[in-house]
C-alpha cells in the first residue's frame, strides 16, 4: 500500500511539473551553472604547453592524481584554471568545523545564529584562499620541473612571473567555483558544492564506459569479468539506495489529550538515519588526503628532476610511492578518515542534548526512559550504535571496490566513492524536486480554497 501511494504521489507531482514555474527556473539555473563549470574545465592556465601536459597525464596515470582528476571533471589533467576544483574549500570547511568544536570562541560565534554563520563562512573563504595559494605554488613549481631531465618543459617560460600567474589563476578559479556552488544552493536545486563534484564525476562516465566496452569487444577484458563488473556496479547502487533510506525509528509519546474519541495519547517517531552523515565523510576524508598529496605529487616532479636537497628528494619520492592510489597506506588512511568524519559529522548534525531538551519542553518522552539526561544518554547510545553501522557501510562502499579495481588491474574507474557521491547527490536532488512540487500543489489547493470561500461569502 505504501509503495502504491508513493507511486501515485509521484505521478501527481510529475503531472504538475509543467505548472511549477519557480521549480523550472531553479532547474534551468542549476543546469546553466553546471554547464559553466564544464566550460571552465577547458580554460587552460597561462603559459602551459599542451603536448607536455599529455605526457604528465600519462606519467601520473593510475596514481592518486587520477582520483583528484575525477573529482575535478578532468580539469587537473588539462591544467585548467579550476584544476583544484572545490577541494580547497572543502578542506577549509573541515578545519573551521574542527576548530569550532575545539575553540570556545568559535563555538560562541556559531551560536549567534545567522550572523555567526556568516562570520564562519568568511573564515572558510579566507582559508580557501590560503590553501589554494599553497597548492597552486607547488603545482607551478612541479610543472616547471616536469620534463626537465628529458630536456623538455611543460611550461613555455618558467620563472616567477609564471608561478604568480598560476597561483592567481587557480585562486580565481577555485573562488569562482565556491561562489557558483553557493548560487546553486540558494537559487537552484540541491547542494551546489555536491552537484559540482558529481558533475565532474559524471563527465568522466561516458569515456570510462567506452573504454570498458571497447576492452570487452577487443578481447583485452574477459567477458565474464565484464559481466561481473556490471553486476557489481548494479549491486552497489542497490546497496547505496537501501542504506541511504534505512532508518532507526524511536517511538516518542506525548501526554494524553482530550479528543472526540475520549482521552488519547499522541505518538510519533523520531527517525534516525543509519548513515546520518551522508556523503560528507568520504568527501572530507578524500579532500584532507588530496591536499598534501597534491603538494607531494607536484613537489615530486622537482625531486625527480634532481633539484633540491637529496634527503627531501628521497622523502617526497618515497611518500608518493607509499600513497599511490590503492596502496595499503593510502587505503588505511582513507578508511580511518571516513570512520572519523562519520562520527564527527553525525555529532555536528544531531545534538542529543538539544533534542532531549526540546522533547522535555513539549512534554514528549521515550516510553520507559526518563525525560532529560536519561533521554539524552539513550539518544547518544542509539546514535553511536547506528553510526558504527553507517561508518562500516561507507568504508566498505569506498574501499572494497577501489581495492578490487587496483588488485585485479581492471581498466574501469568508477570507484565506490564516486558511485556513492553520484547516487547520494542524485537521490537528494530528486527529493528536493519532489518537495518543491509538493509545495506547489499545496499552494494551488490553498488558492482554490480561498477562491471558494470568497464565492460563498
Amino acid at each position: 500500500m505504501a509503495s502504491s501511494a508513493d507511486q501515485l504521489a509521484t505521478s501527481i507531482n510529475l503531472s504538475k511539473f509543467g505548472k511549477a514555474t519557480e521549480l523550472k527556473k531553479r532547474l534551468w539555473f542549476t543546469l546553466g551553472a553546471l554547464i559553466i563549470f564544464r566550460m571552465l574545465s577547458y580554460v587552460p592556465l597561462p603559459g602551459i604547453d599542451p603536448t607536455q601536459l599529455d605526457l604528465l597525464a600519462q606519467q601520473t596515470q593510475g596514481g592518486v592524481m587520477d582520483f583528484f582528476n575525477t573529482f575535478s571533471g578532468g580539469a587537473l589533467e588539462r591544467m585548467s584554471i579550476i584544476a583544484l576544483g572545490v577541494m580547497p574549500y572543502i578542506t577549509a570547511s573541515i578545519v573551521v568545523q574542527l576548530a569550532t568544536s575545539l575553540s570556545p570562541t568559535l563555538a560562541a560565534i556559531k551560536k549567534e545564529g545567522e550572523s555567526g554563520r556568516k562570520k564562519l563562512n568568511q573564515y572558510t573563504r579566507y582559508g580557501t584562499v590560503g590553501l589554494t595559494a599553497v597548492q597552486g605554488w607547488f603545482i607551478a613549481v612541479g610543472l616547471e620541473a616536469f620534463g626537465a631531465s628529458a630536456g623538455a618543459q611543460a611550461v613555455v617560460e618558467p620563472g616567477m612571473l609564471f608561478r604568480i600567474g598560476c597561483v592567481i589563476s587557480l585562486i580565481g578559479g577555485t573562488m569562482f567555483l565556491m561562489w557558483l556552488g553557493e548560487q546553486i544552493t540558494s537559487r537552484g536545486i540541491g547542494n551546489g558544492i555536491s552537484l559540482i563534484i558529481m558533475a565532474g564525476i559524471v563527465a568522466h562516465l561516458p569515456t570510462t564506459l567506452v573504454q570498458l566496452f571497447e576492452g570487452g569487444r577487443t578481447g583485452t577484458l574477459d567477458p565474464v569479468r565484464l559481466i561481473g563488473i556490471i553486476a557489481a556496479v548494479v549491486g552497489l547502487i542497490l546497496l547505496i539506495c537501501f542504506m541511504e533510506r534505512a532508518q532507526r525509528r524511536i517511538l516518542i509519546q506525548y501526554p494524553k489529550r482530550q479528543t472526540q474519541r475520549g482521552m488519547q495519547a499522541e505518538r510519533s517517531h523520531l527517525p534516525l538515519k543509519i548513515n546520518t552523515a551522508g556523503v560528507i565523510p568520504p568527501i572530507f576524508a578524500s579532500s584532507l588526503l588530496l591536499m598534501p598529496l597534491t603538494v607531494s605529487q607536484f613537489a615530486g616532479q622537482g625531486a625527480a628532476a634532481g633539484g633540491g636537497d637529496g634527503f627531501w628528494n628521497e622523502f617526497v619520492i618515497g611518500l608518493n610511492q607509499y600513497l599511490t592510489h590503492g596502496s595499503p597506506v593510502y587505503m588505511l588512511l582513507y578508511g580511518l578518515g571516513i570512520v572519523f568524519f562519520s562520527f564527527f559529522y553525525t555529532a555536528v548534525v544531531f545534538n542529543p542534548e538539544e533534542t532531549a531538551d526540546n522533547l522535555k519542553r513539549y512534554g514528549g518522552f521515550v516510553p520507559g526512559i526518563r525525560p532529560g539526561k536519561n533521554t539524552e544518554a539513550y539518544f547518544d547510545y542509539v546514535l553511536t550504535r547506528i553510526t558504527v553501522i553507517g561508518a562500516a557501510y561507507l568504508t566498505f562502499i569506498c574501499l572494497v571496490p577501489e581495492y578490487l579495481v587496483s588488485a585485479l588491474s581492471i581498466p574501469f574507474y568508477l570507484g565506490g566513492t564516486s558511485l556513492l557521491i553520484v547516487v547520494n547527490v542524485t537521490m537528494d536532488t530528486v527529493t528536493q524536486i519532489q518537495s518543491h512540487l509538493l509545495a506547489h500543489q499545496y499552494g494551488d489547493l490553498i488558492k482554490k480554497a480561498k477562491l471558494k470561500g470568497g464565492r460563498l461569502r
